[in-house]
């Protein structure tokens, strides 16, 4: 009998002795991380809501970051001809069925370039259960993209072609090798591997899931990827900003801030090589590890015809059209007994939105009886004290928030602010223990500075006529009605709903341990991996406090 049918029965005969195996079983299978931790000392959300807590800043860490130069030989082409490169796994909607994708060809930027012809070169993935007999076949589509811009001395460019296949069929929680490529022209990778995602249900999850947000491609981001590889992590989530290629001109001239040092350029450029140069660092780890995406204000990228986020489209694969989704900017997908959703802060949310019908339908399909644990995410957070971005996504609060909190969203995700922070749960900017809990996680080690500054400090409270939201052109972000901060646009302390900030550069690893615990630890670039956490928690589920309101979907939608 295992121990979580252990504590299953015990619970009905003797609860005291169900508690006690209960707390076993989590330390057992609680991994290295946690040794270094008195297990009794570890607090879980049911010890809250916590006092605020804020880490001093630690000022002999370097929190403005510098980026990887082209000449770094971990960025630079060793694919040859037509050979495979930049090649990355990511996940579709369930675990039978994953995406590799990679590019071959060689990109152009410059005043004349000619696009390559994606139909020149296959997609064609290998792959099986023995690393010498590929027995299965898969095929695919291919494109490349453009970034054209309509000024003289701006220099286009034009990618690769990019690759994108879909491998159906897969057994879970299975070790599958492939090779990706064209092998009518020889050109076809060495073998990798990845690992599909345990079975949905309750009893199973991935062991541990490292999140990240704007990463970029800097020294600081070297730290944040080696602490992430020692961790081994069974999938990625980045939650938005990539690259940061719109720091630079389209001549590799950056800056850590554009529009301070650009200020007179006629259109946002971008230096299109810098996504080249991190599909490059990174296939190493997303070569074998799943990464899923969303996209953050970085991946704008404003273009000829005012087309925008077409790198991030074209580069990642999205499982949009498994989950019923017509955009590749939100989607959802199951990792074990975990829902995730992934939802877009630069397109419309509102009610009347395309997103808003989806995100409703999609919640309505949920059983927290295969999935109890739902996850959310999306860039820019609606729960932060730092000055930057403060308050900045209220619209997309005030459209969604009664709908993730109706269906009871267990954690949130975001990225944008850089610095970490976690939320006691709340709801309305209100302590509740039904709430999610929110974590800010926007401190992977990209080149701008990192926010260090709180807006309830003496000083540092934004004029809210600074916090427009460019989606739905207007303003959401009011003063308090009520509360400790009514009648004020920043609370004048750390407020309630904060439970522990700090300003650093780091990454967090979620460890799902069954059906109400999830063991989370936030890890600081500047520490040691063996030394203890810069924060942990164990997040529990109460789903006899807080019953999900389950209704099903309006006809037509």
């Amino acid at each position: 009998m295992t121990s979580t049918n252990m504590v299953s029965a015990s619970s009905i005969l003797f609860p005291a002795i169900a508690q006690l195996l209960l707390l076993v079983s989590l330390i057992l299978t609680t991994n290295v991380i946690a040794y270094h931790h008195d297990e009794s000392s570890i607090p879980s959300t049911l010890d809250g809501p916590f006092k605020p807590v804020t880490v001093p800043l630690d000022k002999s860490f370097r929190g403005n970051a510098v980026d990887l130069p082209d000449t770094d030989p971990r960025v630079q082409r060793r694919a040859a001809g037509f050979q495979p490169e930049q090649i990355s796994v990511s996940l579709s909607s369930t675990y039978d069925s994953v995406w590799i994708s990679w590019i071959t060809g060689e990109f152009q930027i410059g005043d004349h370039i000619k696009p390559l012809d994606p139909k020149t070169v296959a997609s064609i993935v290998r792959y099986g259960k023995l690393k010498y007999s590929l027995t299965h076949r898969a095929t695919g589509q291919s494109l490349i993209y453009n970034q054209l811009y309509p000024f003289h001395g701006l220099q286009n460019y034009t990618s690769g072609i990019i690759h994108h296949v879909r491998l159906k069929g897969l057994e879970p929680n299975t070790l599958y090798y492939y090779e990706c490529g064209d092998p009518s022209i020889a050109a076809m990778s060495g073998t990798y591997h990845f690992r599909t995602m345990p079975v949905s249900n309750p009893k199973s999850y991935p062991s541990r899931i490292a999140i990240v947000g704007d990463l970029g491609l800097t020294y600081n981001t070297t730290s944040t990827v080696s602490h992430m590889i020692t961790n081994h992590p069974d999938l990625v989530l980045l939650v938005g900003d990539v690259c940061y290629a719109n720091l630079y001109l389209t001549n590799g001239t950056g800056a850590d801030c554009y529009s301070c040092s650009f200020s007179n350029s006629p259109i946002h450029e971008t230096y299109q090589p810098r996504w080249d140069y991190w599909g490059r660092y990174m296939q190493p780890l997303l070569s074998k590890v799943p990464i899923m995406v969303v996209e953050g204000n970085h991946e704008l990228e404003e273009q000829a015809q005012n087309q925008t986020f077409v790198a991030y489209s074209s580069r990642f694969a999205f499982p949009s059209k498994e989950s019923k989704s017509p955009s590749t900017f939100y989607y959802s997908f199951n990792a074990g007994g975990i829902h995730f959703i992934m939802l877009g802060a630069y397109i419309s949310y509102n009610k009347s939105g395309d997103q808003y019908k989806w995100l409703k339908r999609d919640l309505a399909k949920v059983d927290r009886g295969v999935t109890p644990w739902l996850v959310a995410t999306w860039h820019a957070p609606w729960y932060s004290t730092y000055t930057a971005h403060y308050r900045e996504a209220e619209c997309m609060r005030v459209a969604m928030e009664d709908l993730l909190y109706k269906y009871g969203v267990d954690v949130v995700f975001n990225g944008h602010v850089h610095a970490y922070e976690r939320s006691n749960r709340v709801y309305n900017y209100t302590l509740d223990p039904c709430g999610p809990v929110h974590i800010t996680v926007g401190d992977g080690g990209n080149r701008e500075k990192m926010a260090i500054t709180h807006a309830d400090e003496p000083g540092n409270c934004p004029e809210p006529s600074t916090t427009p939201d460019k989606i739905v052109g207007g303003f959401c972000a009011f003063n308090f009605t009520s509360g400790p901060a009514a009648g004020k646009f920043c609370w004048d302390r750390q407020p309630e709903y904060s439970a522990f900030r700090e300003s650093s550069f780091g990454h967090g690893i979620l460890e799902v341990k069954n059906e109400t615990h999830a063991l989370w630890t936030w890890h600081r670039n500047q520490d040691l991996y063996e030394s203890a956490a810069g924060d942990i928690i164990y997040i529990v589920r109460q789903p006899d406090r807080c019953p999900v309101e389950v209704e099903p979907p309006t006809k037509g939608h």
